[in-house]
């Protein structure tokens, strides 16, 4: 089965612990023993620091989103250099590229591509174009919620919504480089206008990620709950 992760570089680039993508290379290598697997890694604080500085200094958003999809594929080269000869050498710059590197039989691991698109979009945009059959966006929150649990007390977390509910959720997020939310907007409506099966989850720990993943792929029944996470159905 293929599937597309989308790691958000908040947990996989926290502080560039060299543990966090040695700990998401070794639940890799045990994935792609029965699946194959495209990575999208994302900027994180690092790429948010220097789009901040970008910014004050007169980029403009288009040059800010440069500058974050540059962040986005030194991560990619960070996992690719933990997974070793498990991984494709290099990251794929463009969607093209990727499916073309596919039939190297090699764990895939990518950035950003092009401005105006935020890695989780890039995400689910290779899920449609590649034919995976799950999307998971593994983020530092464990869903989504009807605001931010963060700033929100109140803030309600869904186990499972649709595609359309996930578009009107999120759809208050500001579309600007570095901006932070557990799905963006253009993700969302990429999401609805593939149908595509999608778990939000917390991706804190990578062997939660291998554990919903493989219990995934393993279900025939219609799926009602999921674990660590909210199910985007559509």
């Amino acid at each position: 089965m293929l599937i597309v992760l989308s790691v958000g570089g908040s947990i996989l680039a926290k502080e560039l612990n060299p543990d966090s993508f040695k700990g998401y290379a070794d639940a890799l290598k045990e994935l792609a023993k029965e699946h194959n697997i495209v990575i999208v890694t994302g900027g994180g604080a690092a790429a948010r620091d220097y789009i901040n500085v970008a910014r004050s200094t007169g980029a403009n958003e288009v040059e800010c989103d440069y500058l974050g999809i540059d962040i986005t594929r030194l991560n990619a080269k960070l996992l690719i250099s933990a997974l070793g000869d498990a991984a494709y050498p290099e990251p794929p710059k463009d969607y093209k590229e990727a499916q073309d590197k596919l039939s190297s039989g090699k764990i895939l691991v990518m950035g950003g591509v092009i401005p105006g698109q935020t890695t989780d979009a890039v995400a689910a945009i290779l899920t449609e174009y590649l034919g995976a059959k799950l999307l998971v966006i593994a983020t530092a929150v464990d869903g989504v919620y009807s605001a931010d649990p963060r700033k929100d007390p109140k803030a309600i977390k869904y186990e499972k919504m649709t595609a359309k509910e996930l578009v009107n959720t999120v759809m208050v997020t500001e579309m600007k480089a570095g901006s932070k939310s557990p799905v963006d907007p253009l993700a969302a409506k990429i999401i609805e206008r593939c149908n595509i099966e999608t778990i939000v989850m917390d991706g804190s720990n990578p062997q939660d990620v291998l554990k919903v993943i493989r219990d995934e792929s393993k279900k025939t029944e219609d799926k009602k709950d999921v674990y660590l996470g909210t199910r985007i159905i559509n």
